[in-house]
């Protein structure tokens, strides 16, 4: 994995909650991004990729992904320890 991994968010969002805590557990690395404050973030997971859901998992151009997804942050947890 090379670069830094990306959550787009929202205020009181569950699912966002959810995402952060098992990252936060596996140690990953990552900023978070408030869609509601940032036009040009929105726009981005709006326009370019095409969600419309929070939060966005953004690892790479070609890996990402929408809503609280376990089994994924589980498979990048696992990709970001054997990159350590």
């Amino acid at each position: 994995m090379s670069g830094m991994v990306t959550v787009y968010s929202k205020p009181a969002c569950i699912q966002c909650t959810m995402t952060d805590r098992p990252l936060d557990k596996a140690g990953v690395i990552y900023r978070t991004v408030d869609v509601t404050e940032n036009a040009v973030a929105l726009e981005y997971v709006t326009e370019d990729l095409g969600y419309s859901a929070a939060p966005i998992v953004v690892v790479d151009d070609h890996n990402h992904w929408a809503g609280f997804r376990p089994d994924l942050i589980s498979a990048l947890a696992q990709s970001t320890a054997l990159d350590a």
